[in-house]
């Protein structure tokens, strides 16, 4: 074994060591290389972040916080915001002009400011540019990197494509597409949350090397204890009513006007239900105007605890999308308690096991997601199915991505 002077001098290191491939190696040498391989310096481009509430922001502030924890150096490139996050503190920032996107004004793109990112990266000077979002300021890093000859690789979190059949763009579907395959194809690595997004890139023609980096979820803030009465009662519902939530974005591409659908005929049968939507967005005027007799409970967003304890009091969770590239949501519903009622894939796919933990419909049934709403078993049964989409969450913390993560990036570097 070398002396504890020589492991510090490689430490120490610049980035310009390079390993076996890890197949060529004896167990041994390759536990010897866990202890010495240098800590990477990443460059993180992204155009949301934390305060902004959305999974995409949340899922990147775990993953800064665990590869920091493994002692690695984080610089984010991301546009400046009016409210900044307080629980993660990056080595370096570069903050350029954001401007708001059109018909979904609570999020932003950043302004390509090349001067400046090209000075932030040339003052950090990287061993790897992870590209979360493909906008203008993506870009601009993808060309910024490839010039300075540092590796790159991308995030696929959001498919953009879809996304615009739900706002009267329909036109620009094909454009995006190319652009997505054009940009997703100049990097090194594209790292996916699932299977099924892997699998559709594929279909598309993304042929770069495509890595399925999992989400995760936080079990503390996340559990059946944090049931709240005053909650349910502020829903106006008692120990008999069966509560359907839904949390995420109250935007077009996430069909909540079908839960909502499904929630007033179910009244109409008289069930005993309550429908609770947890989130804001641009569609929110025109659900509401889907209850004129206000049956549905919209909360707005909620966080930390006031969210947990949302999941928590109620009795099965809903969603309707199929525009998921994984569904964050889905996770922190089991880890709560809830059975989950959803598309069969994606998250849902991943870990609810249907009958068991909750009821998966096949992604062009739009009506037997209806149905299975008007047909929920009884509350007792609820509960026995929420204990069980616990247990199937128990292992899906964040160690294991940010584990998935760091060793992609590795591979990156050290080929």
């Amino acid at each position: 074994m070398p002396s504890t002077a020589a492991l510090k001098r490689q430490l120490d290191m610049p980035f310009k060591f390079r390993f076996k491939r890890v197949g060529q190696q004896p167990v041994q040498e390759r536990a010897v290389e866990q202890l010495i391989r240098p800590k990477l310096k990443i460059a993180i481009v992204t155009e949301t972040w934390p305060p902004e509430i959305n999974g995409v922001a949340l899922s990147l502030l775990h993953l800064c916080q665990g590869l920091q924890q493994q002692g690695h150096k984080i610089m984010l490139i991301r546009p400046e915001q009016s409210r900044s996050c307080t629980i993660f503190l990056a080595e370096q920032e570069c903050l350029v002009t954001a401007h708001k996107i059109p018909k979904y004004p609570s999020l932003q793109f950043g302004r390509p400011q090349w001067l400046k990112v090209a000075k932030a990266i040339e003052q950090f000077q990287p061993d790897v540019v992870h590209i979360v979002t493909e906008g203008p300021l993506g870009l601009l890093a993808l060309q910024v990197a490839k010039m300075k000859k540092i590796a790159i690789s991308s995030g696929f979190h959001s498919p953009f494509q879809e996304f615009s059949r739900f706002f009267d763009l329909a036109f620009l579907v094909k454009p995006i597409q190319h652009y997505l395959r054009w940009f997703h194809n100049n990097t090194n690595l594209t790292c996916v949350p699932s299977h099924d997004t892997a699998r559709a890139l594929q279909a598309h023609g993304i042929t770069c090397p495509i890595q399925v980096i999992s989400r995760g979820v936080d079990h503390r803030l996340f559990s059946p204890e944090n049931r709240c009465e005053d909650m349910r009662q502020h829903w106006g519902v008692d120990s008999q009513t069966k509560v359907l939530l839904y949390v995420g974005r109250l935007s077009p591409e996430k069909e909540i006007h079908v839960l909502i659908d499904g929630y007033l005929q179910a009244r109409r049968q008289q069930q005993t239900v309550r429908l609770v939507i947890v989130g804001d967005g641009p569609d929110k005027e025109r659900l509401q105007q889907l209850d004129p007799e206000q049956q549905v409970v919209f909360m707005g967003n909620l966080t930390g605890q006031r969210l947990a304890e949302a999941y928590a009091s109620s009795d099965v969770f809903v969603f309707a999308s199929r525009v998921e590239t994984f569904g964050n949501v889905v996770l922190e519903a089991m880890a709560s308690g809830l059975p989950v009622l959803a598309y069969d894939y994606a998250c849902a796919h991943a870990y609810v096991q249907n009958e068991q933990s909750g009821w998966l419909i096949d992604l062009k049934d739009g009506q037997g997601l209806i149905q299975r709403m008007q047909n929920l078993p009884a509350l007792t049964q609820l509960h026995l199915m929420g204990q069980q989409a616990r247990m199937q969450v128990k292992d899906a913390g964040w160690q294991r991505p940010v584990q998935q993560f760091e060793q992609a990036l590795y591979g990156l570097v050290m080929t």
